[in-house]
């Protein structure tokens, strides 16, 4: 049967270069980097920053926060750049980040450095969300592989990069703590000037529509999520009114987010992304990612600068090997999914051998040795080079592609959030262990303490400052209390193991186009119409008296060159091709009147 393709089939999307591809992943890159370094520059100088401002009980949120509202706000930016449109977005959210980082340099106390962390999780939410929803629209998920094993390096960039430059500005006196904040921000302005000139995308449909009530919701039932497993068993008791409040103000605002994502006309995570099991279980795995991946990394900084007395430099150097095996991973498994369209074993390896690492990290303990650190790390690093780039392309290739942004942003979404909740429980497991430990060596030492029995501590230095009988117990506590952190991390990431072995391996799609329309077929008039139309055709080609004619010269191409004189061609197709098809047409149209040509036309 004839057909047509529908009228109304969407157009081609503008396909990409390599080198057009590779300007713009420059740019997002190089924001990438800005945006992540401002987190891991920070890791190696918290100890010094909270020992200086106060408040070991504050650690975990000056961590927490940027975590937090990064997590709430991820899924509204990629909504907002379905609205407003991605370039303008990822610069604002650019925007955002400068400021709230000279904000964050210039704190006086541990208050004014925990909001300036939040607002400048801000626009970490929006360029992390963002970068990777931007590659998911120039690039195919068949080739999106190897590009993500760029942005892949590029955490392992920042994450080798951070460390060490904070440590080197922590230890040099000329600089100070503060510059860990001001130094990203000649490269934010790069990354400005760099995306303004090569991030050219299409413009995209407006509408004015925003899903207030449920960003609102996701934000409020988080944030409650966070005070009580940061408050709890420091500010109150967990048997007491403010947990049972909090956790009742957590179950209300996430039941009102469902109804206001059910109700809302372009909600921020469309509820039919929930009867995705691609989306759901990915999203399940990049929590408990999330989860042990930023628990791991914010308390180990604490291990090597206070159990094992390093300076905030050599910290950072321990968490080379990590990086380099993150870096490697991703790269090559990004390469080998490129080239063979596989991609589930990654994940699904990656995430047994998070695990693995973590469980290697909580045997680790005063005397353990560098060689056996640096090992430990890399065996982490591994895993997350596996699994974390690869549960978003898994994502993304099982996504209907409107629904790419919304998508990309809820899995990044429940990855911060595990991140978030992750620093706020093993930072509240760290505190109480801590606590109960110290306690407990100290009346098995038989020390007097001043203060209640309570111990201050300060700075890395200030604890290796201490008496040694004092800094041997607090020595012992922390390393007490890590091995808890890490271990609780082991089953953590098997919940994302168990998760990523549910996946279904979906052939990856090999354009970022949507497929045609189905052909339609054509209908009875359309029939009729075209077969009247042939036969007129083969009448005039059939009727001409040799003259010079642009009717007479396209049907004559019709028919080898070869075959005669143009008229002769022409006729040829007239009476071979033409008139037989016309004919057949008209019966498809009206099988009862195969006689309608030669009764309808005159001869």
């Amino acid at each position: 049967m004839v057909t047509q393709a529908h009228a109304t089939a969407p157009s081609a999307k503008r396909t990409y270069t390599h080198r057009e591809i590779l300007e713009v992943m420059s740019g997002l890159m190089l924001a990438m980097l800005t945006s992540m370094i401002s987190t891991s520059v920070v890791g190696t100088a918290l100890p010094t920053i909270v020992g200086e401002l106060g408040g070991q009980d504050q650690y975990s949120w000056v961590a927490s926060a940027t975590m937090l509202t990064m997590t709430v706000s991820t899924p509204l930016w990629g909504k907002l750049s379905d609205l407003f449109g991605r370039k303008l977005l990822f610069q604002t959210a650019l925007g955002l980040f400068v400021a709230a980082s000279l904000v964050a340099g210039l704190s006086q106390d541990m208050g004014q450095l925990i909001a300036a962390r939040a607002v400048q999780g801000l626009g970490v939410g929006g360029l992390s969300a963002l970068s990777q929803v931007i590659l998911g629209d120039i690039v195919s998920p068949r080739e999106r592989g190897r590009y993500s094993g760029y942005m892949g390096a590029v955490f392992g960039i920042s994450t080798v990069a951070g460390p060490l430059l904070g440590g080197f500005i922590v230890d040099a006196d000329w600089l100070g703590w503060r510059w860990c904040f001001y130094v990203v921000v000649p490269f934010a302005l790069v990354a400005f000037i760099v995306i303004q000139k090569v991030l050219r995308l299409p413009p995209v449909k407006r509408n004015t529509s925003i899903d207030i009530w449920g960003a609102t919701t996701i934000t409020a039932s988080a944030s409650a999520l966070m005070l009580l497993l940061t408050l709890g068993g420091n500010e109150f008791e967990w048997n007491s009114f403010w947990t049972y409040f909090l956790a009742a103000i957590a179950l209300l605002m996430l039941a009102l987010s469902v109804l206001a994502e059910r109700t809302a006309k372009n909600p921020i995570l469309p509820p039919r992304l929930f009867r995705n099991p691609t989306f759901v279980l990915t999203s399940l795995a990049s929590l408990f990612v999330g989860m042990a991946m930023f628990g791991a990394m914010i308390y180990l900084p604490q291990y090597l600068q206070i159990v094992k007395g390093m300076s905030p430099t050599n910290s950072g150097l321990m968490t080379l090997p990590m990086v380099v095996a993150l870096f490697l991973s991703g790269v090559i498994s990004g390469k080998i999914v490129t080239s063979t369209g596989k991609w589930k074993i990654f994940p699904v390896a990656g995430l047994l051998i998070v695990a693995i690492g973590l469980f290697m990290l909580s045997r680790l303990h005063v005397d353990s040795s560098e060689w056996l650190i640096g090992f430990d790390v890399a065996v982490l690093g591994v895993g997350l080079g596996l699994s974390m780039q690869m549960l978003i392309l898994a994502a993304q290739n099982g996504s209907e592609l409107r629904d790419m942004a919304s998508t990309t942003s809820g899995v990044s979404f429940f990855r911060s959030l595990g991140g978030a909740v992750g620093v706020a429980a093993f930072g509240a497991i760290l505190t109480n262990r801590l606590k109960d430990e110290m306690a407990t060596l100290i009346a098995e030492a038989g020390l007097k303490v001043g203060g209640g029995g309570d111990v201050k501590l300060g700075s890395p230095d200030a604890i290796q400052a201490m008496p040694t009988p004092l800094k041997n117990i607090v020595l012992e506590a922390f390393t007490r209390g890590l091995e808890t952190v890490f271990i609780v991390g082991v089953p953590i990431a098997l919940l994302g193991f168990i998760a990523t072995l549910f996946l279904k391996e979906l052939p990856l799609r090999g354009s970022t186009t949507p497929p045609p329309a189905a052909p339609q077929p054509l209908s009875k008039d359309d029939l009729v119409l075209a077969g009247l139309l042939l036969e007129l055709v083969a009448q005039r080609v059939e009727r001409a008296n040799g003259e010079p004619s642009a009717l007479l010269t396209a049907v004559a191409r019709m028919a080898p060159e070869d075959s005669g004189s143009e008229r002769e061609r022409a006729r040829s197709v007239a009476q071979t091709v033409l008139r037989p098809t016309s004919r057949a047409l008209l019966a498809q149209a009206a099988p009862a009147q195969k006689d309608l040509v030669t009764g309808g036309i005159p001869q």
